[in-house]
């Protein structure tokens, strides 16, 4: 992912981030015919200190499920159009358009896993967290047999994080003037996406501001 030194971040606190936010992620690894292949996956992510590790599931008939080694993850953020309307210096510096985004890159070892008691362990964090994340209390019970055959039908996944890539082009190359009149301008917009893009340049040009 190129990602010039204005946008390059190192604090991992935004990558716990970005995962809170969209735990469903790209897996990317090479085919058999030199190309990319790649399968969109929820995942459970942890982290203690610098080692991570993300944990989900293929299903068994996806070719990508046999493949194990070099691997990258792609983790999505918040992103959106920026007009150069709204910068107070747009005519003295002829701004151009852009596109506002947050994201990460992961690089790492792939490993699959097929063992019956593994995988039920892996299902049932998976649904805790997810069902708690909606208010609800579905659980996966590995002791029903209805349950435990369906895990004949997926394969594990662990993703051991060797590098983290963080790209966080939220305007902050730009004067102050500029980063506050792109954030006012995605936020009387009023959807949801712009809006949530416009926190995260707050967020992060006041921790910023606060760290120096």
């Amino acid at each position: 992912m190129f990602t010039p030194r204005a946008f390059a971040e190192t604090d991992l606190l935004w990558l716990d981030r970005l995962l809170a936010r969209d735990p469903f992620v790209t897996v990317l690894t090479t085919g058999n015919d030199g190309l990319p292949e790649l399968t969109r996956m929820p995942v459970l992510f942890r982290r203690d200190g610098d080692r991570i590790e993300l944990l989900g599931h293929w299903a068994r008939a996806n070719p990508q499920a046999a493949q194990s080694g070099p691997a990258k993850v792609l983790v999505d953020g918040p992103h959106g159009y920026v007009s150069p309307s709204w910068y107070p210096d747009k005519e003295p510096m002829a701004r151009v358009p852009t596109w506002n985004y947050a994201a990460a890159e992961l690089r790492g070892q792939l490993h699959h896993f097929d063992d019956e008691d593994a995988l039920a362990d892996l299902v049932a964090g998976i649904s805790d967290h997810f069902e708690a994340s909606v208010g609800q209390g579905w659980r996966f019970e590995p002791a029903r047999d209805t349950h435990r055959r369906q895990l004949r039908g997926i394969v594990g996944l662990r993703f051991e994080v060797q590098q983290v890539q963080l790209k966080m082009k939220l305007s902050q190359n730009h004067p102050e003037a500029n980063q506050l009149a792109a954030i006012i301008g995605l936020e009387r917009l009023g959807n949801p996406h712009s809006t949530e893009l416009a926190q995260w340049m707050r967020r992060y040009r006041d921790e910023a501001a606060a760290g120096s």
